[in-house]
């Protein structure tokens, strides 16, 4: 029966991509933003899904038969109050994943504090070429990023297999719980465990328990496939009561990497299961953080009974994910790269990644990140050391100002200058920038053929990703 469902927070990833689900199961969607924001407002323009904006009671007034409410709202929201006051049926995203699309399917979820959108875009698309030779194996997903093979970030097909990226951030206002512990995998990878999202985990122990928890809800039967370069992600995998394979470099992972290199645009490497070469792997991703990505995908599908050669060909044919290593734009041979920087450790693998894909970088060429401290843990002074550290890995730093830094505790707040600070020491050239104009200028002053500009936000920036090619198109 159709329902008229309600979405406050429309334009987050996951509440589009859900929004887009139950549109093609036959419902009629509205939704509510404070303001509509790409990629996710031309994503529900483009299903012709109506964005009001700003939140206001008005929004409700048809009195949707079910409200979708997101997870960074709570309470003092208009339209939060209107529901809570009116008595109008409402529930969360996780909860309604969970309802109207895994009952009667098997549950794929990869989870972990990095590379999960990428992994499950893989993990999709692995599926997708599969499901040409047999049709049975064709995924519905529900990703948190628009996976370029697809051009989307949702699929929904009548078959059994449904591949969702398991979020460790709490559900709602009303259930701080995880929203991962609403999907209960049949089969799970977990990528990484370290501590994140310091708004809401009090230290690593408590993300390591929300994993360890998510670990308890694969049944006996089901499989998990691990990182096995973590202590963490070993001792959240310990109890497991399912079958346990690990991935990685080491020789005693039952999926290893041998011979990573990156060559001409493309990824080359091998793996090893269980002590023999198992396939020769290629994709157009550089980076080990990628090559791990791919291999976890891959040992998940063949765990679920996907061919190898299914496998191989569809990491050959593996684009990315959008905001991901995303090419914005190349400028009088200076290249704007786009990548969802959140944590130390992703900026880490993203400068290491950058550097061994550009041959410029060896000849001259240098690696720029432009970083806007964005994130509920990137405010934070909690893992200063860990960020000036992955900073380092480029060759020249621009620091914006600590995104919205008023609202973190003055105790609490990651200190710009002592960032810088420690980056300068190490002998790399550092600077803060308060504003987008700053930074553009100074680019636009000093950047030469063959740089590499790293773009680190996983939010708007001021529109630094369309601005900066402008500007850099009319210095050329």
């Amino acid at each position: 029966m159709e329902k008229h469902i309600h979405f406050i927070g429309i334009c987050g990833t996951a509440m589009a991509s859900l929004a887009g689900l139950l549109q093609l199961k036959g419902h009629r969607i509205t939704g509510s933003d404070q303001a509509a924001y790409p990629p996710m407002s031309d994503l529900l323009g483009s299903l012709g899904i109506p964005i009001s904006e700003p939140y206001s009671e008005a929004n409700l007034a048809a009195r949707p038969d079910l409200v979708v409410v997101g997870n960074a709202l709570s309470r003092g929201n208009p339209e939060i109050e209107f529901v809570l006051e009116q008595h109008l049926p409402f529930t969360s995203m996780a909860a309604v994943v969970r309802e109207e699309f895994l009952g009667g399917r098997d549950s794929l979820v990869v989870a972990g504090t990095h590379g999960k959108t990428t992994t499950t875009s893989m993990l999709a698309w692995v599926f997708e070429a599969a499901a040409k030779s047999e049709p049975a194996l064709a995924p519905s997903f529900l990703i948190g990023g628009v996976a370029e093979n697809f051009g989307t970030s949702f699929q929904l097909r009548a078959t059994k297999n449904f591949i969702i990226e398991g979020d460790e951030y709490d559900t709602a206002f009303f259930d701080k719980g995880p929203k991962f512990l609403h999907y209960f995998p049949d089969a799970l990878i977990l990528t990484h465990v370290e501590f994140d999202h310091a708004d809401i985990y009090a230290d690593l122990n408590a993300v390591k328990t929300a994993f360890k928890r998510l670990v308890n809800l694969v049944p006996r039967n089901g499989l998990i496939v691990a990182y096995d370069g973590s202590d963490n992600v070993a001792e959240c995998t310990a109890k497991a009561f399912c079958r346990v394979e690990r991935y990685g470099f080491s020789e005693t992972a039952h999926w290893q990497i041998r011979k990573l290199r990156h060559e001409e645009g493309i990824s080359h490497w091998e793996i090893w299961h269980n002590g023999a070469l198992w396939a020769q792997m290629e994709m157009g991703l550089a980076g080990e953080h990628n090559a791990l990505n791919a291999t976890a995908a891959a040992a998940l599908a063949a765990g679920r009974g996907v061919e190898k050669t299914a496998i191989v060909a569809a990491m050959q044919s593996f684009k990315s994910v959008k905001r991901r290593l995303e090419v914005r734009a190349v400028v009088d041979e200076v290249t704007i790269i786009d990548d969802f920087a959140h944590h130390p450790t992703a900026i880490r693998q993203t400068l290491r990644a950058l550097r061994s894909a550009y041959p410029s970088l060896q000849t001259g060429g240098r690696l720029w990140a432009i970083l806007e401290p964005r994130s509920n843990t990137l405010r934070r002074k909690v893992l200063a050391k860990e960020l000036s550290l992955s900073l380092c890995e480029a060759d020249r730093v621009v620091m914006a100002a600590v995104y919205q830094s008023e609202k973190i505790p003055a105790n609490e707040r990651l200190d710009e200058a002592e960032v810088i600070a420690a980056i300068a020491s190490r002998g790399k050239p550092a600077q803060i920038c308060g504003d987008v104009d700053a930074i553009m200028a100074l680019v636009a002053a000093d950047a030469r053929r063959g740089d590499v500009v790293a773009i680190l936000s996983n939010g708007g920036f001021g529109g630094i990703y369309e601005k900066l090619p402008e500007r850099l198109r009319a210095r050329a």
